[in-house]
């Protein structure tokens, strides 16, 4: 039903032009083109500043192609990005990328914001103290325009898009005029010795932010610095790199309109793949232009001021402009986008405190309420920025933004990875250009570049993330996507049951596989516990439920006996598979549960019954267990040991022969290793008649259990009383006795005879070792298995 109503959901029908490339393309040639990339010419030279486009470049377009495989794979609804990844790696993680997302289109919108107030202030310096008055307004401004609609907004951009191309036009008209191939030639190699304006230089990630900002005031001409001076170092490749890097990370502001797309399946590829070759384009062409047109001293010093003053017929205002439109477009952008991704994630429930973010308008199903969460996203910032206009905040915002978006980045290009390694039938994206090479060097490119941009930003980034997701996992998510997730553990199961099944089977890589049989395992959850400490987390229990009767008639109580098991394994933190049957009784029920619960080659090797008596009575449907693939473990259970550290735990196993003493000696490790049996005491008693032989006994079980590598107190009884007086006065304190037994010929005495020794003890453990491969050789000591 949820998903029918989302499904009813409308946006605008927007085209590919108008709702992908648009949006997208606007944001790719902003503040970066106009104001930051002739410095990064001047500084890496030609061929640093093209390798530096193109490695950027690379990852924007890796990441694409993901987008692309991904939304030609499924029907795309509101979210973008967000949608694309919960779909794939499930609410958690969709979650966590989706809130950091909104985190990061919401600061994009001050962060566009900041460079359109400084640019304005440096072209009037009179407005510099009105800076934040003209934020504020600005953030109205924009507000207001898209509050009224998407499609006003579009519009709006069509004109800003007209005016930005314009600018760029002329920009480069003007540049031409003074091209020189020479020039060209000289400064396709970075300068050994930069000339820079301003008295000093810093070094690191941290002085990054403040040459960056440096170097703004002085290119939009401020004057308000120390004399020329000289520096021997130039800025590392990946300093301009980071500084570069934001140029090319516009492409999900069109696929965040994806629920206002007339065809998302079809726009989102083709307008973000254009969008990326477009900006390519214009990108490569500004290096080469301005590179071989302008002095180095000047694509260093006046980045900015170089390009207005030689723009084409001396329209270096039109210059002004498309920076001014750049700047408000990418804004505007940001602030359809953001609401649109919250809009998403609070439709999904994954937060139910986000609900009423989820409701959209009748006629366009615009994001209103969301929208008024980014204004105050905004406005924070922008006051925390406050009348301070020399490009501090800026940079501060824009690196973080920058680590939100790579992190966006990657988790798509995981996601993408995801489906092909699942081998998901259901991975078919007509998108055909797609493979899953690309998708791994996307997110490796993506997680390198956060590290070496700024290694403790994109720790902090990932300390979020982290956090976001742990407080995901922890809520109850009702909300199940069918993401790729489980058909990518189906094929890694598939593939090492396989790999297993091929392996032959050793004592060595033995490991516990427990079958409970109970016809209401619901009242055994003390038998469960048992079962579940057996295995040490080293194995599996498998939880079988026998329902007496006809399976005509009783098919469906059966299936709801299997969801009531489950739900039952859930709430009690049992870590089981249920397993529910229909037989005429419980004992042929238990004789169908031993043939048939398998998994490939994966088997149960320890049956798990209470002491109970209808099935102590047919031991003989057991016999073959034992002779085949399985031992049998019967439980008498007191009651549970107290979790308590304080109070002392022990227990006591009683040893009778090899045959069942290796497996009891395995039970009581595997036992003792879950943290309910932390610091529990382990014995190895056995009784002997006469004290001659006590220390051979003691010596004999003391280099056993070295050999094994057990912990385990040997203890020779010496006594003439029987057997069971032994046990009932040596372990009636213990917590937990472990007994072995073998086949009775005469099952009613052995019964009655068993009840009488185990009725005073209390949890008692009766172990009949099968003939199967088993821990028994690792009892052997190690001279003799070498």
């Amino acid at each position: 039903m949820a998903d029918k109503k989302k499904s009813e959901h409308t946006g605008n029908g927007f085209s590919t032009f108008s709702g992908v490339f648009t949006p997208s393309i606007l944001t790719i040639l902003g503040v970066i083109l106009f104001m930051r990339a002739n410095f990064v010419v001047g500084e890496a030279g030609i061929y640093g500043a093209i390798i530096i486009l193109v490695v950027a470049q690379s990852i924007t377009a890796l990441s694409a192609l993901s987008i692309c495989a991904i939304s030609t794979n499924m029907s795309i609804r509101g979210g973008g990005a967000y949608f694309m990844i919960s779909r794939v790696l499930g609410p958690e993680f969709g979650g966590a990328i989706g809130l950091a997302l909104f985190i990061a289109q919401g600061l994009s919108i001050p962060f566009y914001i900041l460079g359109f107030a400084e640019v304005l202030v440096t072209a009037i310096p009179t407005l510099s103290p009105w800076f934040l008055v003209i934020t504020l307004s600005t953030a109205a401004a924009l507000f207001l325009l898209a509050y009224v609609g998407a499609k006003y907004a579009m519009k709006v951009q069509y004109v800003i898009m007209a005016v930005l191309a314009l600018a760029i036009f002329f920009m480069f008209a003007g540049a031409a005029r003074h091209f020189d191939s020479q020039r060209l030639k000289e400064q396709l190699r970075p300068p050994e010795v930069s000339t820079v304006i301003g008295g000093k230089f810093s070094e690191g990630t941290a002085g990054m932010k403040a040459n960056v900002a440096d170097f703004q005031a002085r290119a939009t001409g401020r004057t308000d610095t120390p004399p020329v001076a000289k520096r021997e170092k130039r800025y590392s490749f990946w300093i301009l790199f980071a500084i570069y890097f934001p140029a090319v990370t516009g492409i999900l502001t069109g696929v965040n309109m994806s629920g206002d797309l007339k065809d998302p399946m079809r726009s989102i590829p083709r307008g973000t793949l254009m969008a990326v070759a477009v900006g390519f384009i214009i990108y490569a062409a500004q290096i080469v232009i301005c590179g071989g047109s302008f002095s180095r001293a000047d694509l260093i010093n006046r980045p900015f001021e170089t390009l207005s003053a030689n723009a084409l017929f001396g329209w270096g205002w039109l210059v002004v402009a498309g920076v001014v439109a750049a700047s408000l477009s990418s804004a505007l952008g940001s602030m359809l986008g953001a609401p649109r991704v919250l809009q998403a994630v609070a439709r999904d429930n994954i937060v139910r405190r986000l609900r009423p973010l989820a409701k959209g308008t009748k006629e366009n199903d615009e994001p209103r309420n969301a929208m008024f969460v980014a204004l105050a996203l905004t406005v924070g910032i922008l006051v925390w920025a406050g009348n301070k206009s020399d490009g501090g905040a800026l940079n501060s915002v824009a690196a973080v933004t920058t680590m939100f978006f790579l992190w966006t980045y990657g988790m798509i290009n995981v996601a993408a990875f995801t489906e092909h390694l699942g081998s998901n039938p259901s991975f078919r994206p007509t998108f055909k250009y797609f493979h899953w090479t690309t998708a791994l060097l996307g997110a490796v490119s993506c997680l390198g570049v956060t590290l070496l941009i700024s290694l403790p930003i994109a720790i902090a980034a990932a300390v979020l993330l982290s956090l976001l997701f742990w407080r995901l996992r922890c809520l109850t998510l009702k909300t199940n996507f069918g993401d790729a997730r489980r058909g990518f553990y189906f094929e890694l199961v598939r593939k090492n049951m396989l790999r297993l099944a091929e392996s032959k089977e050793d004592s060595r890589n033995w490991r516990p596989t427990m079958l409970v049989i109970a016809s209401d395992p619901e009242q055994k959850e003390d038998l469960l516990s048992y079962a579940v400490w057996l295995q040490g987390g080293r194995g599996m229990v498998y939880i079988s439920q026998i329902l007496q009767g006809e399976i005509q008639k009783l098919n469906r109580l059966r299936l709801m006996a299997d969801r009531r098991l489950v739900e039952f394994c859930e709430s009690k933190d049992i870590q089981a598979f249920p397993l529910s049957i229909v037989a005429p009784d419980l004992i042929s029920g238990a004789n169908a549960v031993l043939q048939t619960a398998t998994f490939g080659p994966v088997r149960p090797n320890l049956i798990c019954t209470s002491w109970h008596s209808e099935l102590l009575q047919q031991f003989e449907s057991f016999r073959w267990v034992i002779e085949g693939q399985a031992s049998w473990v019967i439980a008498k259970i007191d009651h549970l040991p107290n979790h308590n550290p304080m109070i002392k735990k022990r227990i006591d196993i009683w040893w009778r022969g090899r045959r069942n003493g290796a497996l009891m000696a395995v039970m009581a490790h595997l036992l003792s290793s879950n943290w309910e049996w932390d610091n529990a005491e382990v014995r190895l008693l056995r009784l002997i008649s006469n004290k001659e032989g006590a220390e051979s006994v003691r010596t004999a079980f003391q280099q056993l259990l070295d050999d094994v590598r057990i912990e385990a107190t040997p203890t020779p009884v010496v006594s003439e009383r029987t057997f069971n007086e032994v046990v009932q006065s040596h372990s009636s304190d213990a917590t937990c006795v472990i007994l072995g037994f073998d086949f009775p010929d005469d099952v009613s005495s052995w019964v009655a005879k068993v009840t009488q020794t185990i009725a005073p003890l209390p949890t008692t453990l009766l172990v009949c070792a099968g003939e199967a491969v088993s821990p028994l050789e690792e009892m052997e000591p190690r001279e003799r298995r070498q």
